[in-house]
């Protein structure tokens, strides 16, 4: 069975060496001390290796059942979703005003991870929770945050959200759920929706979901489309939990990954729902849940290749397959470990260095985040937005492809299940679908994302890389492993940029048949600024005379790894985005 231990040693150095978190402005960053946050990823650690991860496979090999109108979720996680309750985890970075704990966004992402390591399906029923929580919070009125949020917070009433039917996924403006007014502030929601994580179980009291519907005479398309309100069980004045609603699961849906989370079909039959914001302004609420659960799902991609990643590594040194070229390491035994071999190395050096740079990235994104919420920065809250789209879409893609590296060091045995390591591939592979699949991620940063604003979020990130250039280039250490790599790298970008600004005008294909391109030309240089911003952090901690100089020194090396042997795929990217779109465009569709 697969086993999972938390990296708080990196997640340390990158809030403390990288991001200086107990040195910022950010109101709630200087509780984060060293030690306070070393004690609260720990102890995270501690429940995902002792608590969660044993269940991993466990969900994966029983999934969720549906009985009588009623969702089960698989052995032992009722009792695991109440320790993390008892805990306090559901509550980490929550408003104190409803029972949270108030600690900033980037702490509870650091914790995220860790869960989302251990127990991907597990999670997702907190983490939707947590989205929903979100939206209520951004749009909701004083009744509505009082009535739902307090619970909410500490995971006795869990969260949805209800957007796909069968006929329209990314084409929202199709939907068919109607919601009707009633006339006392109350709508009668008729439709069905499908794909619904955590859509029912039996690990809370109530369900708030979150529907997507069209109120009738609205506008046509997605500008007719409202957000409501619509509990499993109503709530009464006094809090107390009324009536059952409308809403039912139809079926619980036979998925590729993910089996330990209830993904249902969700049927509302005049269920009773409330409106969530303004009508049909309902994508600007759902959008409060979306964006946080794109930076989320970003996550979910690195984090199944971190544990798959930990697990080829423990493989590949107790395998003996073959002698090492250059002289037996293991003269005594049969044959070397696995891990003496070049090519072994190469994988396991892929997956180190993306991950490392992928959790380096989202981390720094979580800090743009708190910068927007609790400083109102403005160009912060811009320049994450611009980043969504590529920490969803180029780390799950390639979180993806980790995870399928890590089982190819197993070799036979990565395809056997009773090693654990198709689960990780399996698992990671939603995350390239849901919360808007990676080809609309690349279309949403392309066509909407680099100019909004007129384009200055994406200027701003070149002009951090410049400077990060400019203020570094008499450090010769850094030079030509790291400051020359990001250079190509972000001219690369930029000149990727001037083509869809020079050809897309007159031909928009031009632009979106490089889109996919683009989004990955974005994240190798997000990744290969990050390795710079680690490798220096890096350095200056070995020039202190850090105690660890062996982490220092391996960070370094990894980052050598990165910009070498990585990074170069902006050219190629490059390449076929100047190729243009003809022949993309070429075939008739009757030729394919």
């Amino acid at each position: 069975m697969p086993s999972y231990t938390a990296p708080t040693k990196d997640m340390q150095f990158l809030l403390h060496d990288l991001l200086n978190v107990s040195g910022s402005a950010v109101p709630g960053y200087g509780e984060l001390e060293a030690v306070f946050t070393n004690a609260v990823l720990e102890e995270a650690g501690k429940i995902a290796s002792d608590v969660l991860a044993p269940l991993n496979a466990v969900g994966d090999q029983e999934g969720c059942r549906l009985e009588n109108g009623v969702v089960y979720t698989p052995k032992g996680f009722k009792d695991a979703f109440q320790q993390m309750k008892d805990g306090g985890w559901t509550a980490l970075d929550c408003d104190p005003e409803y029972g949270g704990q108030g600690m900033p966004y980037i702490l509870g992402t650091a914790v995220g991870e860790i869960f989302v390591s251990a127990n991907m399906a597990f999670n997702m029923y907190q983490g939707l929770t947590h989205g929903a929580y979100s939206a209520i919070h951004a749009h909701g009125t004083d009744a509505q945050k009082s009535t739902y949020l307090p619970k909410m917070v500490s995971c006795e009433w869990t969260g949805t959200m209800n957007l796909t039917e069968p006929h329209c996924g990314t084409d929202l403006g199709l939907m068919r759920t109607k919601a009707e007014p009633q006339g006392d502030r109350t709508y009668k929601i008729s439709g069905q929706k499908i794909f619904i994580s955590a859509g029912d179980h039996d690990l809370s009291d109530n369900i708030i979901h979150l529907v997507l519907a069209k109120i009738a005479g609205g506008p046509e398309g997605i500008k007719g489309v409202s957000l409501f309100i619509v509990p499993k069980f109503l709530v009464n004045e006094d809090g107390s939990l009324g009536a059952r609603n409308g809403v039912s699961v139809g079926n619980i849906e036979r998925k590729m990954g993910i089996h330990g989370n209830s993904t249902c079909v969700m049927n509302y039959d005049e269920a009773t729902g409330y409106l969530l914001g303004e009508e049909h302004k309902g994508m600007r609420a759902m959008f409060t849940m979306m964006n946080e659960a794109r930076l989320g799902v970003g996550l979910q991609g690195y984090a199944q290749a971190e544990a798959a990643y930990q697990n080829a590594l423990e493989y590949a040194k107790d395998r003996l397959q073959g002698r090492d070229v250059t002289g037996s390491k293991n003269p005594d035994g049969p044959a070397d470990p696995l891990i003496v071999h070049p090519d072994i190395r190469r994988n396991l050096m892929d997956q180190k260095s993306f991950v490392e740079g992928a959790r380096a990235f989202v981390l720094w994104g979580a800090s743009l985040i708190d910068l927007g919420h609790k400083l109102d920065d403005k160009a912060a809250e811009g320049l994450v937005s611009l980043m969504t789209p590529v920490i969803k879409g180029f780390l799950t893609d390639k979180g993806f492809e980790m995870a399928v590296q890590a089982q190819q060091v197993f070799g036979g045995h990565g395809y056997i299940e009773e090693h654990g390591m198709s689960q990780f591939a399996r698992d990671a592979r939603i995350t390239q679908i849901y919360e808007g699949a990676n080809g609309v991620q690349a279309l949403d940063l392309v066509g909407r994302k680099l100019s909004q604003d007129g384009g200055k979020h994406v200027m701003a990130f070149f002009d951090m890389i410049k400077s990060f250039i400019k203020e570094n280039e008499n450090n010769e250490a850094l030079k030509k492993d790291f400051l020359d790599p990001l250079k190509t790298a972000s001219k690369d970008l930029q000149a990727a940029g001037m083509f869809f600004m020079q050809n897309g005008m007159k031909n928009p294909n031009e632009a979106l048949a490089g889109s996919y391109d683009f989004m990955h030309l974005f994240g190798h240089t997000c990744l290969g600024f990050m390795w710079a911003r680690m490798s220096k952090a890096a350095m200056e901690a070995l020039e202190g005379g850090a105690e660890d100089a062996n982490f220092y020194e391996t960070k370094i090396k990894t980052g050598r790894y990165y910009m070498a042997r990585a990074l170069p795929a902006t050219g190629m990217h490059l390449a076929r985005i100047q190729s243009g779109a003809e022949t993309v465009m070429a075939l008739d569709a009757d030729a394919f």
